[in-house]
């Protein structure tokens, strides 16, 4: 049975932006242009190098009256400086926490879910969606300056699905303020919000504004509710579909049983299957247990690059120079399973091709390629590494309930 597509709009204007160097000067400059609303939620919100040139646009943002709201994860982003949380309530800069970490967080394994998208609305007419945190593209919280940027995408865009990223965002902020209302007492109050958040799961067609432009665009989600298989889905149908090329981005890739069948099959029937991957160490679990997949794949004859200069942060992918996805979702549980996710998927030439040619740029001058004789002979400690990585994360999904 063919698996559904998500429901691609035309009208759409798309520009790619590589990096927060790219990325945050287009952010600061739709935030000063906002009159009505700004609405940001991210991962990672650090203050740090060109991080506070976002917080400065949000401040800006909300002294002059606009109504600034920012949803931030409580694993990714923790507390801000006293400096910044000062401003931010002194300029009147709404801010919440999605799941804030504590010991009763670490107990719960319901309350492992993450909020991992990095979206953005102004005034209901611009968006922003991709992989990049407010997070400087030299600068890492664990590690400190690095020598080279952060690789990383994000895309601008104008067009009919700007109104069905704003009630997303909408929806999740009014939940929040529910509970909010809840833990001080305000039960009236917290059930109309959450009625409130409710009636607006979906975009209207009046909410929904057209644009001159062509290009093809859907958001997908990841939630835990009706949405839990929709971004795997689209990457399914993309690569059972696929007829000559497919070329896969994405920092912590572990994919389950069905992607990594789904890209052998395409291999085997002759598509070009590269993949771009991280070749740094950043997280242990994430870095170690990629790796015991990446037998099947090399043997049925995909191509594994990883990523040398910098972290790889890019969650993207284009198949047949027709078809694109760039967003916060890596291809591993906890992405896939566990954390709040959105992607946009693309049908447009001319964008792909942009995305196309910069990974291939990227492959070309920061890849190194994985060798399948080094592969099948290395050393007995990596493997216990990876066995031991692969072990924790699959206890972690059977504590969580998941299946992987």
């Amino acid at each position: 049975m063919p698996r559904p597509r998500p429901r691609l709009r035309s009208g759409h204007s798309l520009e790619l932006l590589e990096g927060s160097r790219a990325f945050f000067p287009a952010l600061v400059a739709a935030m000063d242009a906002a009159q009505h609303a700004v609405r940001l939620e991210t991962y990672i919100f650090d203050c740090t190098g060109a991080g506070a040139e976002v917080a400065e646009a949000l401040l800006r943002a909300a002294q002059r009256g606009v109504h600034t709201c920012v949803v931030v994860d409580g694993l990714g982003t923790g507390t801000l400086p006293k400096e910044w949380t000062d401003r931010f309530a002194a300029a009147g800069v709404q801010w919440r926490v999605y799941s804030p970490v504590n010991m009763l967080a670490l107990l719960m394994p319901t309350r492992w879910r993450r909020l991992h998208r990095k979206l953005c609305v102004v005034d209901g007419a611009v968006a922003f969606c991709g992989g990049i945190n407010i997070l400087d593209d030299f600068h890492d919280p664990n590690f400190g300056a690095l020598d080279a940027p952060r690789f990383d995408f994000a895309v601008r865009i104008t067009g009919p699905i700007v109104g069905h990223i704003d009630t997303t965002m909408q929806v999740l902020w009014r939940r929040l303020q529910a509970v909010r209302d809840l833990r001080q007492h305000k039960l009236q109050e917290a059930v109309q919000t959450f009625l409130s958040a409710k009636s607006r799961s979906a975009p209207t067609p009046e909410t929904i504004a057209a644009d001159a432009a062509s290009t093809s665009a859907a958001l997908v989600l990841r939630d835990n509710l009706r949405s839990r298989t929709r971004i795997e889905r689209a990457y399914l149908r993309a690569i059972g579909t696929a007829r000559h090329e497919i070329i896969i981005a994405n920092a912590y890739f572990v994919p389950g049983f069905r992607l990594r069948q789904a890209l052998v099959a395409a291999a085997e029937r002759g598509v070009r299957v590269q993949l771009l991957l991280q070749g740094k160490y950043e997280y242990f679990m994430q870095f170690y247990a990629a790796r015991p997949v990446y037998g099947v794949l090399l043997g049925a004859g995909v191509e594994i690059h990883e990523y040398a200069p910098s972290f790889l942060h890019a969650k993207v992918a284009v198949v047949d120079g027709h078809w694109a996805t760039v967003g916060s979702s890596n291809l591993d549980p906890l992405s896939l399973l566990l954390a709040r996710e959105a992607n946009v998927v693309v049908e447009d030439a001319a964008f792909t091709t942009a995305l196309r040619e910069r990974l291939l740029q990227a492959i070309e001058e920061g890849g190194q390629t994985m060798d399948p004789a080094t592969y099948a002979a290395r050393p007995l400690r990596q493997r216990g590494l990876e066995y031991v990585a692969m072990l924790v994360m699959r206890l972690a999904l059977l504590v969580t309930g998941k299946r992987y």
